[in-house]
Parts: structure tokens; sequence; C-alpha cells
């Protein structure tokens, strides 16, 4: 089973937004699309800075071949929608696990 998780750190003026935009858009999505599963979204409390926030959104997928086909025909466009709402505020960086 893969992890795919991404890390996103934005001002804290756009948390609230975000946690709305992922629980009632991305998540919704992704779930329609059906390849990932187990979507959740964790506030880290760890590396907190004064006037930030930071977030982790995981998803489970089956192998790196359905991650790779979510993200073509999904992942890309939720990207850049998220970078169009935001005005580029928000920043990420993704990571691939495997569970062992």
């Amino acid at each position: 089973m893969i992890i795919y998780n991404t890390t996103y750190q934005m001002p804290e003026a756009d948390a609230r937004d975000f946690v709305v935009w992922v629980h009632e858009v991305m998540l919704p999505r992704v779930a329609e699309f059906g390849h990932m599963k187990g979507g959740r979204l964790a506030r880290i409390l760890s590396h907190k800075d004064a006037d930030s926030e930071c977030f982790a959104l995981q998803f489970e997928v089956e192998s790196t071949a359905r991650l790779h086909y979510w993200f073509v025909k999904q992942g890309r466009a939720l990207g850049e929608e998220l970078t169009r709402l935001f005005e580029g505020r928000v920043i990420g960086f993704s990571t691939m696990m495997e569970t062992v």
C-alpha cells in the first residue's frame, strides 16, 4: 500500500478557508474518482511558525501506477485549482511512502 502525503503551509489567515475547501471540495472529488482511499487532513503541531499553519493531507492508494493515473487525471487539476483559489499563498510538497 502506498501512502501519498502532501504537506501544506499557508498564512494563518488562510487556514480556515483551506480546511473548508479540502473538506467540501477536494476530499469529495477524490472519493468520487475512486482510486484513492482514506483521505484525511491533519494539522501539524510541530514546526509551527507564529503566523502560519501547516497541514498534512494523506491518502492511501494501491500502487504507484494508480497514483500516477490519479495525478494525471485529477490530482494536477486540483492542485492548480488550489493555487488559483489561494493565489499562491498555500504551498505544498508531496511525499510517497510505502507501508512496511
